[in-house]
């Protein structure tokens, strides 16, 4: 990884938008910070796209895309996205409402069996809301498990045929084989016209999770915020860049040195 202040700035110029990972990398300490908020409206302003892309539930990624300056939310790791069109809300799943009653059937058993097996694992406090997916909290409301646990929380989950991954709170695990990478490319695509395999020189992905590790791969402009060296041993492929600071002092950042590339070529 590169420091971030060595990415060049006519590289920096052709950025049209921008995806990021929620906790983590806009949060810190599972908050937003004034920077990040402030950094988020900034890009409004600037007229770039912005897309948060989150393991997330879809109660989170409902009520954040009508209170921040963003173009859509991507949540549980790809398996819908959210926006508003004319001030109304609309989500886009990616499986029909009958698979997804039948996997939430198949999620609920799984859950309880998860919790009962691993000692010191949780659902997560939001599973209740979520759509399409399993999160096992394994370090944000309970004490953090060990690395073998999460593990084992993981191998379950791939015994039973789901897609399983962890980012720094949860093990998420669903069926199918859709992945962050996989709902960006959908959500860009249906709702800007951007290809993002032609395009990806032009889109900066931002992140510091295990389950970020699809876009670190895709996106020569891929960032990490500090505390991705936490989780450097778990990724297949480091992101090309990282910011001095941590969570969302890294991405406002980010921010302030994009849009000083773009102020210069003004």
């Amino acid at each position: 990884m590169q420091p971030f202040q060595t990415l060049p700035a006519p590289a920096l110029r052709r950025v049209r938008g921008i995806l990021t990972d929620i906790d983590g990398t806009l949060t810190t300490g599972g908050r937003l910070p004034a920077r990040a908020a402030v950094a988020l409206e900034q890009l409004h302003q600037a007229g770039l796209h912005v897309i948060p892309v989150t393991g997330r539930c879809i109660a989170w990624a409902e009520i954040l895309v009508r209170l921040w300056p963003v173009d859509a939310i991507i949540g549980e790791n790809g398996a819908f996205y959210s926006r508003l069109r004319d001030g109304r809300l609309l989500t886009r799943f990616l499986d029909d409402a009958p698979t997804r009653a039948r996997n939430l059937d198949r999620i609920r058993a799984l859950g309880e069996r998860i919790v009962r097996e691993v000692p010191g694992s949780a659902l997560a406090s939001d599973q209740a809301w979520h759509a399409a997916d399993l999160a096992i909290d394994h370090a944000e409301d309970v004490t953090p498990l060990p690395p073998d646990a999460v593990s084992h929380i993981v191998r379950l989950m791939q015994d039973e045929g789901m897609t399983a991954t962890v980012s720094s709170i949860h093990v998420n695990g669903w069926f199918g084989q859709h992945d962050k990478l996989s709902m960006s490319r959908l959500c860009a695509a249906e709702l800007l016209g951007e290809d993002l395999d032609i395009q990806r020189e032009e889109w900066l992905f931002i992140g510091d999770s295990a389950n970020d590790a699809s876009m670190f791969a895709h996106f020569p402009l891929s960032v990490g915020v500090a505390n991705v060296r936490e989780i450097l041993p778990q990724l297949p492929v480091a992101p090309a860049y990282v910011t001095e600071a941590a969570g969302g002092d890294g991405f406002a950042e980010m921010v302030e040195q994009l849009l000083a590339a773009r102020s210069d070529r003004a």
